[in-house]
């Protein structure tokens, strides 16, 4: 636990205090060391030889001046459910137990490696990223990294905890209604989801097509900002947090009844506010509509992925995840076309009111409704308080980032940034992702 974050190994790269092999060696020790220890099962497959041998390219790059950018030569862990070239991709099932390496790199991780990262390890999920608390899994439930009796959150449970533990800088996930902002929120860490579309998602396991994203996961905001920058076709410049108007979310889910929430929630107002932001009182009256379309539509899909499969042998899915897609086999057609078409309405209808009506760049609220729980909880009984902060910004394909609360402890609260920002204005190729990073490196820089 004690891995540089990734401005500092990049700049240790850099200025030659250390190497990409030295690097990426300690890395590989790191992960030895899990063997034994709660987190073992965090790491899904390894590959030490591709590893180490794209570590030796990158300093034969780096030290003749061709430097790509911050995730050069630095270790990254990869979701098992997004294919890396000679790993199976396993999706934490014993559904695909047999499956072979994958033939290629998924888009995400061609990027990764054109930015010059290295893959260590493919991580631990929720079984096909159909749950959010890392408790379903055919190596068993992924555990909270700093207490071993607490679930971590999913459904990128692994990379959340490789990256809390200070092993990898940098960690891959997905997100199709909170399974990167949930686990960092739990961990301690930063999840950050982008805009539906902004990252590819071919060569990823799909849960549902309508909803999926691909995710970041980091020590802390700026960690973030520097890998999404360093994406190929990524221009990210940052946004003055004195220029935006900032949306409080108030009534139903999304008043905190809980004060330790309720207090992060107004710490973190206090400070943008004190930056020379602008914070209003909001409402989200859609919630409701959105929390009823998303299981209708993720469900619908995922069964339509998984029929054959479990229809032929459904005792080798976990109970948690059967008893989802099995709840789904008798859905009529018109009920999910009817919630495609809700999803596809609202999607337009909110994003453009809150975006020209209510004038706003970004919205702040909790990420979860529960700071962790034991590892012995009900899978059925947490998702709600896991999911249903996050559903609605993954129904509206909107940038979402959960950020540790400033005076967080052992057990954090996740703040969740909402960025609205549209069009350009200076704010490079992804607007509302650079507002969602402002406002969270706002945040952050209050501890």
């Amino acid at each position: 636990m004690g891995a540089m974050n990734l401005r500092d190994t990049a700049s240790a790269l850099t200025t030659g205090r250390t190497t990409s092999t030295e690097h990426v060696r300690s890395v590989l020790a790191e992960l030895d060391a899990l063997t034994g220890t709660p987190w073992e099962n965090a790491v899904a497959a390894r590959n030490d030889a591709a590893a180490l041998e794209a570590a030796a390219l990158a300093d034969e790059q780096i030290s003749a001046g061709n430097w790509i950018g911050p995730l050069h030569g630095v270790a990254v862990a990869v979701k098992d459910n997004i294919d890396v070239a000679g790993f199976p991709t396993r999706c934490g099932s014993a559904v695909l137990a047999d499956a072979p390496p994958a033939r290629r790199d998924a888009r995400i991780v061609e990027k990764l490696r054109e930015a010059g990262a290295i893959v260590v390890a493919k991580t631990h999920l929720h079984e096909f990223a159909y749950g959010p608390t890392g408790l379903v899994n055919a190596s068993g439930p992924a555990a909270h990294p700093h207490d071993p009796s607490l679930i971590s959150g999913g459904s990128s449970s692994g990379s959340a905890v490789l990256v809390a533990r200070g092993i990898v800088p940098v960690a891959l996930g997905t997100d199709t209604g909170c399974s990167v902002r949930t686990p960092a929120a739990l961990c301690g860490i930063v999840g950050f989801k982008p805009g539906f579309g902004a990252l590819p998602e071919q060569g990823v396991f799909p849960l549902s097509t309508t909803f999926d994203h691909i995710g970041l996961l980091t020590g802390d905001a700026l960690d973030a900002s520097l890998a999404w920058g360093a994406l190929p076709g990524i221009a990210h410049l940052r946004t003055p947090v004195s220029e935006l108007r900032i949306g409080r979310l108030r009534g139903g889910i999304w008043e905190q009844t809980d004060p330790v929430f309720a207090e992060a929630v107004e710490t973190a107002c206090r400070t943008l506010s004190d930056l020379g932001a602008r914070l209003v009182d909001v409402e989200l009256p859609e919630t409701d509509e959105m929390l009823e379309v998303y299981p209708v539509v993720t469900g619908s899909e995922a069964y339509e992925t998984h029929r054959e499969w479990f229809e032929a042998d459904p005792g080798r899915y976990g109970t948690p995840t059967a008893a989802l897609l099995a709840a789904q086999r008798d859905r009529l057609a018109h009920e999910y076309v009817r919630a495609a078409r809700a999803a596809g309405r609202l999607r337009r209808e909110v994003v453009h009111r809150l975006r020209t009506v209510e004038k706003l760049d970004a919205l702040i609220t909790v990420t979860t409704g529960v700071r962790s729980a034991p590892l012995t909880s009900d899978p059925v009984e947490l998702r709600a308080p896991l999911l249903q902060r996050c559903i609605p910004f993954s129904v509206l394909g909107v940038p979402a980032i959960s950020v540790p609360a400033p005076e967080g402890d052992s057990c954090p609260v996740g703040l969740q940034i909402v960025g609205l920002t549209g069009g350009t204005h200076g704010h490079g190729s992804h607007p509302a992702e650079s507002t969602a990073l402002a406002v969270a490196m706002a945040v952050e820089s209050s501890a």
